[in-house]
């Protein structure tokens, strides 16, 4: 082969392998993940603070809306007078509604940066808050495949994993054909024709080798991370929380300052309600026998009683040898009345003639009258019911009486319990020295307890401990199961939150939000001890002077 057609081959395998070069951006092929779409405030925003105010100024339509908070509590200001220092001009802003106010600014419109000074006047006091608004330009002209190795492309696909792959395939075309001409310099001429179809080969396995690398391939690169703008509420890649002024609004976002302070040490203790033993009582049967109604029937459950009412009625059974001995002593009690009243009959008429004394008349009518009585009370024996009277005044708690029924000694037909007066019965497995008021937490209510006394004897290894419900106890009832949180004498340091503070996070861990920035918040992991119903001692996790969120905390965990 001539030098001439050994040159045509070197410059078509050439071409060949920078042709797969050309293949990176064909089309059709995939070379990453679609690009991530990170959400940024869509209007032009600035934010000021002082220790009382805290403020953010959002330029939007030729208007600049103005957001007025308390900074402790991120409560919105309402009828407070702000003066604003614009480029054209002093401005007062104009009241909307729920601490938002606006201004007309024209000026807002043109890209620049804009020193703006806000002057809030209220209660006769003034606050001033400075700050920088920035209106960016156009947006920069999105980046191209043709323009795909500009500095600031190529610097971004660096970035993103992509450029480094792309050299790599760049340097393998390079060097194979550098092996084509290290191959033809060495050949020998009764060997060119060989070494040039071996440079042809090589090309040709390379330039394929590119293009199925590249067409339909996903080379799992990192893409670039688009950007979008939403003025929304959304989770930020780095775990905190976006929430523009006018979202907080609607949740009603409210923080607090965490100050460090001395408390006393509480103790959680299972507890449940119990009556007030001197304002309840048992109804109970003294002797065996069978229910019957009072007029009006049996009082159901829940019905008010006065003490002294009569609520059922026990009939005593009678055995047959018992009817039959009662028979017995009702014939002999006859016969001895019949007797006696013909005695007497025959001494009333003797009495006036003197033939008998008048004190045997009258000691036979004294006999007469004795045996009609203990005649007569065998008949009420068989008659007569047991009354079973109501010890107190309350409702009925418990009863199941039924006419017809059949009741034992000593049990329990009715139960009275006044619902105004409860107590509570807590467990410790300890025994707890200088024990003051306490509170109670069921179904998400507190009720505050009065320290009555505690036991000196265990039961089932703990220590029973009573506490009087002061207040309203509506909806409670005995038997209920309550968490009591005691105080003691002993002092603890650290910072107190509400409990509406706390969220639990999805690894079980207690988290508080912490109000970073007039719109930004962020998650923070914290170690909690119990205080009271209402409030918890954050122990670790959290520094003092931290705005926390103590309302709302719920719905910002929610956002994703």
């Amino acid at each position: 082969m001539s030098r001439t057609n050994t040159s045509t081959l070197l410059a078509v395998g050439l071409a060949l392998a920078l042709w797969g070069d050309g293949a990176w951006s064909h089309e059709g092929h995939d070379h990453g993940a679609e690009a991530t779409a990170i959400s940024v405030p869509a209007a032009p925003r600035a934010e000021a603070a002082t220790e009382v105010y805290e403020l953010v100024a959002l330029a939007r339509g030729g208007e600049l809306i103005i957001y007025l908070d308390r900074f402790a509590s991120n409560e919105p200001v309402a009828g407070a007078a702000i003066q604003v220092e614009t480029p054209v001009g002093s401005v007062d802003a104009q009241a909307l509604q729920d601490g938002t106010y606006k201004i007309a600014a024209p000026w807002s419109g043109q890209p620049g940066q804009y020193d703006l000074i806000f002057t809030v006047t209220q209660d006769e006091t003034a606050d001033v808050l400075p700050l920088t608004l920035v209106i960016p330009g156009p947006a920069a002209e999105k980046l191209t495949g043709s323009s795909w190795f500009t500095s600031s492309a190529l610097a971004s696909g660096v970035k993103n994993g992509i450029v480094g792959i792309d050299l790599i395939v760049l340097a393998t075309s390079i060097g194979a054909f550098l092996a084509g001409m290290i191959a033809m310099a060495f050949a020998r001429r009764r060997r060119q024709r060989i070494a040039a179809a071996l440079v042809l080969a090589l090309a040709a396995i390379l330039t394929s080798s590119i293009a199925s690398a590249h067409e339909g391939d996903d080379h799992s690169h990192q893409a670039p991370t688009a950007v979008t703008g939403r003025d929304t509420a959304q989770r930020l890649p780095e775990g905190g929380v976006f929430v523009p002024k006018s979202a907080q609004r609607i949740l009603a976002i409210r923080t607090l300052v965490t100050e460090p302070a001395v408390h006393r040490r509480t103790v959680e203790l299972p507890g449940r309600i119990i009556p007030d033993p001197n304002a309840s009582g048992y109804v109970q049967a003294s002797v065996g026998g069978r229910l019957s109604p009072p007029n009006g029937g049996f009082p159901r459950l829940g019905t008010p009683v006065k003490k002294g009412d009569v609520l059922a009625y026990v009939t005593a059974p009678m055995q047959a040898i018992d009817v039959s001995d009662m028979r017995q002593r009702q014939g002999e009690l006859d016969q001895q009345i019949s007797i006696v009243e013909r005695r007497l009959a025959r001494y009333e008429i003797l009495a006036p003639s003197g033939a008998v004394a008048k004190s045997l008349l009258e000691e036979t009518r004294l006999e007469l009258q004795g045996l009609k009585e203990r005649r007569a009370s065998l008949d009420k024996v068989r008659r007569d019911s047991e009354a079973l009277i109501a010890p107190v005044d309350g409702v009925i708690a418990e009863g199941t009486a039924v006419a017809g029924q059949m009741t034992q000694p000593n049990s329990v037909v009715f139960h009275i319990i006044d619902p105004a007066r409860l107590w509570v019965e807590a467990l410790s497995y300890e025994a707890l020295l200088g024990l003051q008021n306490a509170t109670a937490r069921i179904s998400g209510k507190a009720f505050d307890l009065s320290y009555r006394g505690s036991g000196f004897a265990d039961r089932n290894q703990s220590i029973p401990i009573h506490f009087a419900i002061d207040g309203n106890t509506s909806g409670l009832r005995a038997g209920q199961f309550v968490t009591v949180l005691a105080t003691t004498d002993e002092e603890q340091k650290g910072i107190a939150v509400p409990r509406d503070a706390l969220v639990r996070s999805a690894s079980g861990q207690d988290v508080v939000f912490e109000h970073v920035a007039a719109e930004r918040f962020g998650a923070r992991p914290v170690r909690v001890e119990p205080l009271d119903s209402k409030s918890v001692l954050i122990a670790a996790g959290l520094e003092p002077g931290k705005r926390v969120v103590v309302q709302g905390a719920e719905l910002l965990d929610q956002i994703r």
